[in-house]
């Protein structure tokens, strides 16, 4: 397989050398290289492997790879995309491994994954895994070879129990998972002894130096760019939001000790600068870093920020991002009706969105997309028509900027406030009523795909049974189609479509991911669902 794309990589760390008898590990990720490199989680769990003496690490993509040892000992995938499933298992075969966990022996390599996806919740996935690292990788990693290292020589088992001991490190086939019936609710989830933790705790790291790009190449999905992490997590806490729940406490890197430095870096390389976070902006020393990229020196280079809070958006903002080649934004207004964001803890003011469009158009910004949702807990038909009019409050406001609305269905997600809930039955209705709506006001509407809203809420909300469908859904397509055909096949051995995906579950229920421990204790997210019920009537 040729290595031409590797070769174009411009690296921002020194590999280290590694020993004689270091780990053979081959660490994937289940798409292509060029979509894979540029994750930047892909990128450090890569270079903190690299960057030890014990390990010989070697990279997987489904369309090339580097050297591939013969016995490899550890196979690692990054999941940041829960369809990508169908391609781990392709590359399980490939390498002759059995795709389930159970029918591994001591000669197979243990199977490991993180990632976003399988820290939500990974139990429709447990069954491939023999290990899944839970949470931020900081310190995680090196515990987990460190663990490895220890029990290298031993059996299959021993080496499990073994690394099931250390924080943040869940091996599923230590635990039972029991059902009131086949087709039923979970029962109890309880590990299999005495010597197992009853419950596997998140790992975060609270470090005020973030993550940066390993490596810089023009064969990325994004050419050529050098990716700095501002913030970690998100203050603002919407209620349905994986993104700031699971990743609590909000963190920020130090401006004069990690962000510049590392910028400058990067500037050494390329002068492409991404600025990630799920609320970048709310960095308290952001307008110091937006002088700071302002400087005429800097006058070549191509800026852009993967999120911006509404009521941030500036024209001294918009202009220092027009002049650095961005053409649009992006900010998250969820709804145009002011009760419906009280319910899901939006702070955002009507005023807000509108002196956003005017500062963008103002500052010499082309486009603004604006993102909503429809399906939101307690939504009326109302709210659908707040949201209209505030679209068109926002076109009167700022005539002559484009404007986009992009527009999801309301997924639960584990760990948030909401996760009890199913996804609203009137949703792709109410999408079909935004397209004709928007396009009688001239506004561009982009929906996300309804059906693929159905498909991530019963991988959110799935249990461990669910690994069989997976594995038919598989053969028979990716579609919603194959899902049914798959249920209607597995019937009265899981539970329906209908269960997973639009039934509201008791508070009292057993969660697939209950002995998972999250930032938040259970009983305060029940506090904060019963703060949103209180605007629902």
């Amino acid at each position: 397989m040729t290595e031409s794309l590797f070769d174009a990589e411009r690296l921002l760390f020194t590999p280290a050398t590694p020993d004689r008898d270091a780990i053979p590990l081959v660490y994937a990720f289940p798409n292509e290289y060029t979509i894979g490199i540029t994750s930047l989680g892909y990128q450090i769990v890569w270079a903190t492997f690299a960057g030890r003496t014990d390990v010989q690490v070697s990279r997987l993509f489904t369309d090339r790879h580097e050297q591939i040892p013969q016995n490899p000992e550890l196979l690692g995938f990054s999941v940041s995309w829960e369809l990508d499933y169908v391609n781990i298992l392709n590359l399980l075969e490939s390498l002759e491994i059995p795709i389930r966990a159970d029918r591994r022996k001591d000669a197979d390599p243990l199977v490991f994954g993180g990632g976003p996806v399988l820290t939500a919740n990974p139990e429709p996935f447990a069954d491939f895994f023999d290990v899944i690292l839970l949470g931020d990788g900081e310190n995680l990693l090196d515990r987990f070879i460190d663990a490895y290292q220890s029990v290298r020589t031993a059996d299959r088992l021993t080496q499990l129990r073994h690394l099931a001991k250390v924080p943040g490190v869940y091996v599923p086939s230590l635990y039972a998972v029991n059902y009131i019936s086949l087709d039923g609710a979970i029962a109890q989830i309880k590990p299999l002894d005495g010597d197992i933790p009853p419950t596997i705790t998140k790992q975060t790291y609270r470090g005020n130096t973030l993550s940066v790009s390993s490596v810089v190449t023009d064969k990325s999905a994004w050419p050529d760019i050098f990716m700095v992490e501002v913030v970690r997590s998100c203050p603002e806490m919407c209620r349905f939001c994986l993104a700031s729940y699971l990743t609590l406490p909000f963190r920020t890197a130090n401006l004069e000790q990690s962000l510049i430095p590392a910028i400058e870096r990067g500037l050494q390389v390329t002068n492409r600068i991404g600025l990630l976070g799920a609320s970048v902006t709310q960095h308290p020393e952001f307008n110091s870093l937006l002088a700071y990229l302002s400087q005429p020196k800097f006058d070549d280079v191509r800026l852009s920020i993967a999120s911006v809070r509404t009521n941030t958006v500036t024209e001294d903002l918009a202009k220092i991002l027009a002049n650095r080649g961005t053409r649009s934004l992006t900010i998250a207004v969820e709804s145009g009706s002011e009760r419906l964001r009280q319910i899901i803890n939006k702070k955002l003011a009507q005023s807000e969105i509108i002196e956003a469009a005017v500062n963008a158009k103002a500052g010499g910004l082309a486009g603004l997309k604006l993102y909503g949702m429809v399906g939101i807990p307690g939504e009326q038909p109302e709210d659908l028509e707040a949201t209209v009019a505030m679209i068109q409050s926002v076109k009167k406001a700022a005539p002559g900027l484009r404007l986009t609305f992009g527009c999801s269905t309301f997924v639960p997600k584990s760990h948030t406030p909401f996760q009890w809930f199913g996804v609203n039955r009137q949703a792709e209705k109410r999408l079909n009523k935004f397209k004709k709506e928007f396009g009688r006001i001239g506004v561009d509407f982009r929906p996300e795909s309804y059906n693929w809203s159905v498909i991530q809420t019963l991988i959110s909300r799935g249990d461990r049974r669910l690994s069989r469908l997976l594995e038919l859904v598989r053969h028979y397509g990716d579609s919603l189609g194959s899902y049914r055909r798959a249920f209607k096949e597995l019937r009265g051995q899981v539970p329906e479509l209908d269960f997973y995906v639009y039934e509201d579950w008791s508070q009292e229920a057993i969660l697939p991911w209950q002995h998972i421990q999250g930032p938040l204790p259970v009983e305060t997210l029940k506090k904060h669902l019963a703060e949103a019920t209180t605007y629902m009537n």
